[in-house]
């Protein structure tokens, strides 16, 4: 299995991404083809003690950055980390690919150069959403912000079989954020989706209330992009602004100081559950390949996972069978 990496992208590259794949390479024995300026990659690279012939460049001159159009980007930067990337993974040069950098214009590059199923009409960006209870599968987070009722019975789809095929839950419950449990609550885009989801074949339990998420009511969370994205950035800030109060706490006095001493490994556990790192990336649902995207603060340890996942990917065929069950014959 050969992984295509975009060497270039996020805020640790090149660095943290070409040790990631070292890590990759050794736990987990992929071939992996780093995306980016050959001599900067080669030199990282030096660095490590890795398998020879594990670990090829594909040399690129460009990088698209976050504050550029990603359209255009894609369109002027031919020679792009991601644009290069993306082509070799067109081109059956790799099996797979993952990037940190610019997610809109990853998103642009996937459905312009990879294009999606046919079949389906949008492609979803999708995340792991940590709960008490383990994990949801969040989507959309981002990637289409206005939606047709099609789209969220695709997204609950595509959401089902990642979940079962990838995170290994078996038939997953899938619910619609909403703003009540009444199959007749929300607006107009949510009252037709639920009754397309509700006679497709998959566990759908109904109308969930944005709350219960973090309970871990449902394997699968479905919504359009704008609100799945303000429920991701919200949690991201209410657990960084947990964390600040409760080291505030813990510093004020002595006894709290020996409190937080003794609390230190449940703390720590606590903490990883809502740790992005441990989960490696959002795949891009409903392309013809797969693609993942790895947040854009990646550390080696979040560009393994994020190697990792697309290697889950792959080797579950989740792509056939999203093209399955969303009854679409492939037009050669």
């Amino acid at each position: 299995m050969n992984i295509i990496v975009d060497g270039m992208g996020g805020d640790n590259s090149p660095k943290a991404i070409v040790e990631g794949c070292v890590e990759a390479v050794k736990e987990l024995g992929l071939n992996i083809i780093i995306v980016g300026s050959k001599e900067i990659i080669e030199k990282e690279l030096s660095e490590y003690e890795f398998p020879k012939g594990k670990i090829e460049i594909i040399n690129s001159t460009q990088v698209i950055s976050n504050d550029e159009e990603p359209v255009l980007a894609i369109r002027k930067k031919k020679d792009s980390s991601i644009v290069v990337g993306l082509k070799a993974l067109t081109e059956g040069i790799g099996d797979g690919f993952v990037s940190a950098g610019s997610t809109g214009a990853l998103l642009a590059g996937g459905l312009f150069i990879v294009k999606r199923i046919a079949g389906i009409e949008r492609a979803a960006l999708a995340t792991i959403y940590p709960t008490t209870k383990g994990i949801s599968f969040l989507l959309d987070v981002g990637a289409n912000v206005d939606c047709k009722p099609e789209y969220l019975k695709q997204f609950a789809i595509m959401g089902s079989v990642y979940s079962e095929k990838v995170l290994g839950v078996n038939s997953p419950k899938i619910g619609l954020a909403n703003i009540g449990t009444e199959k007749g609550k929300g607006n107009l885009l949510v009252r037709e989706a639920y009754e397309l989801i509700e006679n497709s074949n998959i566990n759908f339990i109904g109308n969930v209330e944005v709350r219960d998420v973090p309970q871990g009511i449902a394997d699968v969370i479905v919504c359009d992009g704008f609100v799945g994205n303000v429920i991701l950035k919200l949690t991201e800030g209410m657990a960084k602004a947990l964390f600040s109060s409760l080291k505030e706490e813990f510093t004020k006095t002595f006894q709290a100081k020996v409190g937080a001493l003794m609390l230190k490994s449940q703390l720590k556990s606590f903490k990883g559950k809502l740790d992005y790192r441990e989960y490696g990336g959002a795949p891009l649902l409903g392309l013809k390949q797969p693609v993942v995207k790895a947040h854009g603060s990646s550390d080696a340890f979040a560009i393994k996972n994020a190697i990792k996942q697309v290697k889950n990917f792959i080797e579950m065929d989740v792509i056939n069978i999203i093209k399955k069950d969303i009854n679409v014959i492939e037009k050669k």
